[in-house]
């Protein structure tokens, strides 16, 4: 298998966030991107070993935070390395409460989406999400979104094994 051709698909890299009852949770994605224009709806993956997993099939909603480029490697750290289960990654980031309740990352944003689930579908290791956009926002037009292949190539990160695009050698 050539794994340096899988670094050469387009991605971006996003916060998708969610509610439960008590909690609310985060994580890194790579994998959302727009299915439909009219109505506008998005899909996204997400590990079934995430936290937020089981807060997004439960609430059925969720929100993409698009990061910008040269944004906090904190939020890395804390969104895409530890799990809501022990950490309140709520806490200490900037963040506002979207119209369906589903709260929406907006440190170091560019643009927000806030969408209500549709569809779900299992995949083997991920659940992948249709939603539909109820609301959004677009923050700070003049920025560049954060791609994998900048955070790969230039800010030499690594792919947490809960991601879609995590390959174990």
């Amino acid at each position: 298998m050539e794994y340096e051709a899988f670094f050469k698909i387009s991605y971006g890299l996003y916060i998708v966030s969610s509610k439960g009852m008590d909690r609310s949770s985060g994580f890194i994605a790579n994998t959302v991107f727009q299915v439909t224009a009219d109505p506008i709806n998005f899909a996204m993956c997400c590990s079934k070993e995430n936290f937020t997993n089981k807060l997004i099939k439960d609430s059925k909603l969720f929100s993409v935070s698009v990061l910008q480029k040269d944004g906090n490697p904190g939020l890395f750290g804390l969104f895409g390395y530890k799990s809501g289960k022990d950490v309140d990654k709520f806490k200490d980031t900037e963040f506002i409460t979207g119209k369906t309740g589903v709260p929406i990352v907006i440190e170091d944003t560019i643009a927000w989406f806030e969408c209500e689930v549709i569809k779900m579908m299992e995949l083997p290791t991920h659940s992948m999400f249709i939603g539909r956009v109820v609301n959004n926002e677009l923050i700070h037009g003049d920025r560049e979104p954060l791609t994998y292949a900048y955070y790969r190539d230039v800010k030499k990160g690594k792919a947490p094994k809960n991601a879609p695009t995590y390959i174990k050698k």
